[in-house]
């Protein structure tokens, strides 16, 4: 057994405090109680690490976070109730009024929205589209570059350790959504990134039946985050939700590995039909990033993003209509396979800030037979182009 299949499975979870059960304890309780009002006070100036309130943490909570910083090679992470809670607790732990942010590539659409948010306290923003841009667009108050590897609906691959190198140099934290590779495919904090953020809620969950998020990195950073924005902010995971994290968690390895084996296939059969103008899978070999992703990744998961070749939202809506196995919806990493289209769906703003067409349709290739999916994509895909 690896040491990341043994941290998913195993770790902490033969501790006396489980007693044994196969399934570590949920603890429902909302607080915990003292025999002295000495150790009640001690424990509340300490609340990240001691059981005091559900608002701070408590022990089912605590071994989601365990296992989850040991996947990413991080000293601490603070799990959150949704994948934004952590994102903007994370990004508002690091900013102040006068602050600017930059942001590299295509991001989480809310993200952006988060961002602009941030304007009325007086924390401005810039997106760059690489490094050259961002020395164009640095200021002396620029405190933050914020990116994903592989972005937000285009899947373009950065190199990490080029990016961080890069803020290193220029005084900047950086800030990583990792949620598309998993802790099990990449790991960003041993390539220079400070903090990593996830939304639990896609594979690691894995059944899309938990919203939550983690944000992980060294005590320095997270320990005021979690006295500070996570207290106040007030979206603390639940300790079912960080059992069902526990339980994904077990099954991550052996599911990643089924969904990269899926996603590929799928993603090679659209790479050759001529109503696709482009498939965006960095585990392509014709994907410009890809070389970029085998160096810096293990492994690739099965969400992408193609391009239809048309120009019609009609054209993509029917596209969408006519799929059977594929459901319609938003979020991803579960068993079911999913499709959705930003141009239907997306704030017309945040489409044009990301360079995103409108035949651009995101797949997210569950655990389904692959034949199965290619068969459905290509009988949706007759026709299309006809309203070009």
């Amino acid at each position: 057994m690896d040491d990341d299949e043994w941290i998913c499975g195993r770790l902490g979870e033969d501790e006396p405090w489980v007693l044994g059960a196969v399934n570590p304890p949920v603890f429902e309780n909302s607080l915990f109680t003292f025999a002295t009002a000495q150790e009640l006070g001690e424990a509340v100036r300490n609340e990240d690490e001691r059981y005091v309130y559900w608002r701070g943490t408590n022990p089912t909570v605590d071994l989601a976070q365990r296992k989850l910083a040991a996947l990413e090679r991080g000293e601490r992470a603070k799990c959150f109730g949704s994948g934004m809670g952590a994102i903007s607790a994370t990004i508002s732990s690091l900013v102040s009024a006068g602050d600017h942010v930059l942001v590299l590539g295509a991001v989480y659409g809310p993200t952006t929205q988060f961002l602009r948010y941030l304007e009325k306290f007086g924390v401005t923003h810039t997106h760059v589209g690489d490094l050259a841009g961002g020395d164009s667009a640095i200021t002396a108050d620029t405190r933050l570059l914020y990116f994903e590897s592989p972005s937000y609906m285009a899947y373009a691959v950065v190199d990490i350790a080029e990016v961080t190198g890069w803020a290193r140099e220029r005084g900047l934290v950086t800030v990583m959504d990792n949620t598309w590779s998993t802790p099990i495919f990449q790991k960003p904090l041993t390539m220079g990134v400070d903090l990593v953020v996830h939304s639990l809620s896609k594979y690691i969950g894995g059944h899309s039946d938990l919203v939550g998020g983690v944000v992980v990195g060294p005590s320095r950073l997270i320990r005021p985050l979690a006295l500070t924005e996570y207290q106040l902010y007030g979206a603390a995971m639940s300790p079912h939700d960080a059992a069902k994290v526990i339980k994904g968690l077990r099954t991550l390895p052996v599911r990643m590995a089924a969904h990269q084996e899926r996603g590929l296939a799928v993603a090679d059969f659209l790479a050759d039909h001529p109503a696709v103008r482009a498939v965006n899978h960095p585990g392509l070999p014709s994907h410009p990033g890809h070389a970029t992703a085998k160096r810096q990744m293990s492994g690739f998961s099965s969400l992408f993003s193609i391009e239809l070749a048309t120009e019609s939202r009609e054209e993509v809506a029917i596209f969408l209509d006519k799929l059977r196995h594929f459901r319609i919806g938003v979020s991803w990493g579960g068993f079911e396979s999913l499709v959705n289209a930003p141009a239907l769906s997306t704030e017309e703003s945040v489409r044009a800030t990301m360079g995103i067409p409108v035949g651009l349709v995101r797949l997210s290739v569950g655990l389904e037979p692959a034949d199965t999916l290619i068969k459905d994509l290509g009988l949706a895909l007759e026709g299309v182009g006809r309203l070009a």
